[in-house]
């Protein structure tokens, strides 16, 4: 369970103060967002802070984490770290092929499922990031190589080329290698799992 605190307050700097305070915390130590109620008769509209701690978040994932891993019947050792992006989560397991599954795709039920757990808390918008063994890590190296001889057969060529679809992780890794190319650009064309994208020319 996450623990989350609910202040009420005729404006925005008071509610949050109010919810800092009974969390005995700073605000660079919290996450929070505000909710708004309209007032009665000849009451003015207010203002709900609701806030949870980084440290609460943290905690929160290994023990769903932890949980997930005995229902999986496996084991592996979590790291949680935050930064301004969200949260990163390494996991290294002696069995991390299975948890990691066919194209990643074990990883990233894994990973869905916790994104959901926590959104059910509130609107928060939480970034979650997790890897097994440097999967995602190796694979962004190897994904990045691929799209660089791509973009050059394109420049060379003139002519698009149409990927195959692939997830949001992959296709921003696309993205950003192709706006390091000068005379081309990115888009992605199509919905859900076929979703893919198409690495265009353009003239100066």
């Amino acid at each position: 369970m996450l623990e989350i605190v609910r202040s009420e307050a005729k404006n925005k700097d008071e509610a949050l103060r109010k919810g800092l305070e009974q969390l005995n915390v700073r605000e660079d130590e919290v996450y929070y967002y505000f909710e708004e109620t309209e007032g009665g008769l000849f009451k003015g509209k207010k203002y709900i802070s609701v806030i949870t701690t980084k440290y609460a978040v943290k905690e929160y994932i290994k023990e769903f984490l932890n949980e997930l891993a005995y229902k999986m019947n496996t084991k592996f050792n979590i790291e949680v770290t935050n930064n301004e992006y969200g949260f990163s989560v390494i996991i290294v397991a002696d069995d991390s092929a299975y948890l990691i599954g066919k194209d990643g795709r074990t990883l990233n039920s894994i990973q869905t499922l916790l994104r959901q757990s926590l959104n059910k808390y509130g609107n928060f918008g939480f970034r979650v990031n997790i890897d097994i063994s440097n999967y995602k890590v190796k694979k962004e190296k190897h994904l990045s190589f691929e799209i660089k001889k791509i973009c050059k057969d394109v420049l060379k060529t003139k002519m698009d080329v149409k990927l195959d679809p692939m997830n949001s992780y992959e296709r921003r890794i696309v993205h950003n290698v192709v706006s390091k190319f000068d005379n081309l650009y990115s888009e992605s064309v199509g919905e859900g799992i076929n979703r893919y994208t198409v690495i265009k020319y353009k003239e100066d």
